[in-house]
């Protein structure tokens, strides 16, 4: 009976050996699954591609007279994507022809002086004034004899005198009237006129500039993003009509907390991953590093007696041109060099 009793203890010690061993093999599972969940995961920075983009607008209000180019399309430097339609422009091009045909003919008056009829009509009207001389100075010098000889009166002969006198100034006169005409313009008034054709150049000039402005170009090599109005739709001086993206002037930016910008200067070396091209690996150079002046990227760390974080805005280049490499994508920071 005592040899039973001693059986059925060695079998409970043992039953609870293994309810031990169990116990700790739960606990240190539940230990490793905790510590692999409580684990801080590894830091993410994410940015994005960006490309440099040109506005296309016009100096002169109209309406979209024809877009040579559709969105997505590719396009070079100096291709015509589209003609602006402006009859108020066209009409002060004509204005300004006539301007100038004006100015233009009033300076070849005053380059020519008068013209061959006027010089003969001021002659004649000077050989006119000198025969009226001729014959006053007669009649004075026969006046005056017969005042010497007291035949008439003083009054008598100062009449005849001041007939005299006018006749001279006359005559005078119409030689001056004679000369001017003979000689042309003055020296100012030819300057003047030559002013006034610089002014009417000008003028036409600054017309044409605008209607050269009809016909717009793409300012660079691109893709066509945006197109915003339609054929036939008004826009207004400086309205943007389409946008072109160029793809050769590309980076990758990522907005940065302060206290995540260790190791990150301009010049540094980083790794990019592109998932939307298999998680290809990229080589970039930062290039630029500035702070974000917005409200939303200012993070408040005080209550945990720390500071007020700050977001920074941190770009960089490709060192060499990724094929399918287009804005949009996103671009994991890997490593920083």
């Amino acid at each position: 009976m005592a040899q039973k009793i001693d059986l059925t203890n060695k079998k409970t010690q043992g039953n609870l050996a293994v309810g031990i061993i169990i116990l700790i093999a739960v606990i240190f599972v539940i230990a490793i699954i905790g510590y692999i969940v409580s684990r801080p995961k590894a830091l993410v920075i994410q940015g994005e591609v960006e490309a440099n983009e040109y506005r296309v607008s016009g100096k002169v209000p109209g309406r979209i007279e024809e877009l040579y180019v559709r969105e997505g399309q590719t396009v070079h430097k100096g291709d015509t994507v589209v003609n602006i339609d402006s009859p108020e422009v066209r009409a002060k091009l004509a204005q300004a022809r006539g301007a100038v045909a004006a100015a233009r003919a009033q300076s070849a008056k005053a380059q020519h002086g008068a013209r061959q009829e006027q010089i003969t009509g001021a002659y004649e009207l000077w050989q006119q004034a000198l025969v009226q001389e001729e014959v006053m100075r007669k009649s004075f010098e026969r006046v005056q004899r017969l005042y010497d000889q007291k035949v008439i009166s003083a009054q008598k002969f100062d009449e005849t005198k001041a007939r005299y006198d006018a006749a001279v100034a006359q005559a005078n006169a119409a030689k001056s009237q004679y000369d001017m005409a003979l000689a042309g313009a003055r020296e100012e008034d030819k300057a003047a006129a030559e002013a006034l054709v610089d002014r009417a150049n000008g003028a036409l000039q600054e017309v044409e500039g605008y209607l050269g402005e009809l016909y717009l170009t793409s300012p660079a090599e691109g893709i066509v993003t945006e197109v915003f109005p339609k054929t036939g739709e008004l826009v207004g001086t400086g309205s943007p009509i389409m946008t072109i993206m160029d793809l050769s002037d590309v980076w990758f930016t990522f907005n940065v907390r302060e206290d995540y910008l260790h190791g990150m200067d301009q010049g540094t070396q980083i790794t990019v991953s592109i998932p939307a091209l298999d998680g290809a690996e990229i080589p970039a150079t930062i290039s630029y590093i500035a702070v974000l002046e917005s409200y939303a990227t200012w993070k408040a760390t005080k209550e945990t007696a720390m500071y007020d974080a700050k977001t920074f805005e941190v770009r960089a280049v490709p060192t060499e041109a990724v094929k399918g490499l287009r804005p949009g994508m996103s671009a994991i920071l890997k490593e920083v060099k």
